[in-house]
């Protein structure tokens, strides 16, 4: 089993900044990938980004490209969502998760039926 917990988020201004914080712990071993979703109210949970444990591209949604940035820390077991520009659509609760399919697997790492584990989430409101 892996545990995830998700930290930093809160309320900011738009054009303001924050940054998320996912640490995982348990069987870490097994992850192969973490990504970070976002479910705003009265929505479907949709892709944010994606990270592989070992490194390599990462992947992001279309409407967040260029102000979000994904990075891990993996001595800490830790990955973070650097979120700059932030605009009022950007108001979701944010989830890590954790996907422990390699590159065999059947879904990419924008489905959330890719990943195993699921933190709890951490809302982020942005006022316009």
């Amino acid at each position: 089993q892996v545990q995830l917990v998700e930290s930093g988020g809160g309320l900011v201004q738009a054009g303001g900044s924050l940054r998320l914080s996912c640490a995982a712990s348990g069987r870490t071993f097994s992850i192969y990938a973490m990504g970070w979703f976002r479910q705003a109210l009265g929505k479907e949970r949709e892709f944010v980004g994606a990270i592989r444990w070992s490194g390599g591209t990462n992947y992001y949604t279309d409407s967040v490209k260029g102000r979000f940035t994904i990075s891990r820390d993996n001595a800490k077991n830790t990955v973070f969502l650097q979120m700059n520009s932030l605009k009022s659509e950007d108001t979701a609760v944010y989830y890590c998760a954790a996907s422990r399919a390699g590159p065999a697997a059947t879904t990419t790492l924008t489905s959330p039926y890719r990943y195993d584990y699921w933190g709890q989430g951490t809302q982020v409101t942005v006022s316009s």
